[in-house]
């Protein structure tokens, strides 16, 4: 199963209450908790947070390295298999919704997500002289068949191929010859959690002043030290935002405002991309009175679910994984 929305919906505790209720592990779904060190800025739960219930993918990337998203669907395949094989249940948990894809269907590289900052360091070296030759070439080195059929000229494409590979560890001609595309992976039961857009813009805005307080531009700070500021994982939100603060060109208080903003503007990405997915069952948590409200009603809809398909399982029908 999945617990999946916009950030700051409450995911992470509807799915520790999910796995403690049904006997889960998660697997987290979150492109910036995989790497070590990114803890206040990417709400990553302390160990003393996760009642007691084991959670996968989380600090296993190096952040000056980039992690790709075939790297993720290897690690969360073996995680998901070792659960499986424990007879434990798999709980997806996370608002990436590429990982999602990539778990449950073949990658779709057309709708692989942006990454803005590396997008405008690529659009800001095309404006320079043999800046569109640099990255053309730069994508022959990494997707020589995409390059092949792009003018150097066409840099609006150029610099789309090259965030699909940022994005993904793969260029974008290869998505015909994924070789999970003939297979068929998992089919998990999908619930989404929301609230109405003013309650969860004021749930995020409340969010960041906490990270801030808790002592976010410190960790950025660290992390700056050893890490270069155009690294994929600098560039997450609210990290990004903080390097002016360090580099005494901007006030805390503007770069709060900032990273509020740039964070109710990706839920609303997560909105829009899990509002296409036809898969996800949807909770609106305004419509209960309490958290716990909210999870018992979770538990019920599994719980329900789990019972059908273990009854079609003995019908001898197919199932989901």
């Amino acid at each position: 199963m999945a617990v999946v929305g916009p950030t700051a919906s409450g995911k992470t505790d509807a799915a520790i209450a999910l796995c403690q209720a049904l006997g889960g592990e998660i697997v987290s779904m979150d492109s910036m908790q995989v790497y070590r060190g990114l803890d206040i800025g990417t709400a990553k739960p302390a160990l003393n947070q996760r009642g007691g219930v084991p959670h996968y993918l989380l600090d296993v990337a190096d952040p000056a390295k980039p992690f790709s998203v075939t790297e993720y669907r290897d690690l969360a395949d073996a995680a998901i298999a070792d659960i499986l094989a424990r007879d434990r249940l798999p709980v997806l948990a996370g608002g990436t919704g590429l990982y999602l894809n990539a778990l449950t269907q073949p990658m779709d590289f057309a709708r692989a997500p942006g990454d803005e900052g590396f997008r405008q360091a690529l659009q800001e070296e095309a404006l320079t002289e043999q800046g569109r030759l640099r990255l053309h070439a730069r994508l022959a080195e990494v997707d020589a068949p995409t390059a092949a059929r792009l003018h150097p000229n066409d840099a609006r494409r150029v610099i789309r191929a090259l965030e699909v590979h940022h994005a993904t560890g793969l260029p974008m001609s290869a998505h015909a010859r994924d070789v999970h595309a003939s297979r068929r992976r998992y089919n998990p039961v999908i619930l989404g959690l929301t609230c109405q857009r003013a309650a969860l813009y004021a749930r995020i805005d409340a969010r960041v002043l906490r990270m801030v307080n808790r002592g976010l531009l410190e960790e950025v700070c660290s992390l700056a030290q050893t890490l270069p500021p155009d690294c994929q994982a600098m560039q997450a939100i609210g990290y990004r935002e903080l390097l002016p603060v360090l580099r005494g060109e901007a006030d805390l208080a503007q770069a709060v405002a900032a990273i509020q903003r740039n964070t109710r503007h990706y839920a609303k990405r997560q909105l829009t991309w899990f509002g296409h997915d036809l898969r996800v069952r949807w909770f609106d948590s305004g419509a209960y009175d309490t958290p716990q409200a909210l999870h018992r009603a979770l538990i019920v809809c599994v719980a329900q679910r789990i019972a059908e398909i273990k009854d079609r399982t003995k019908d001898g029908e197919d199932a989901p994984e």
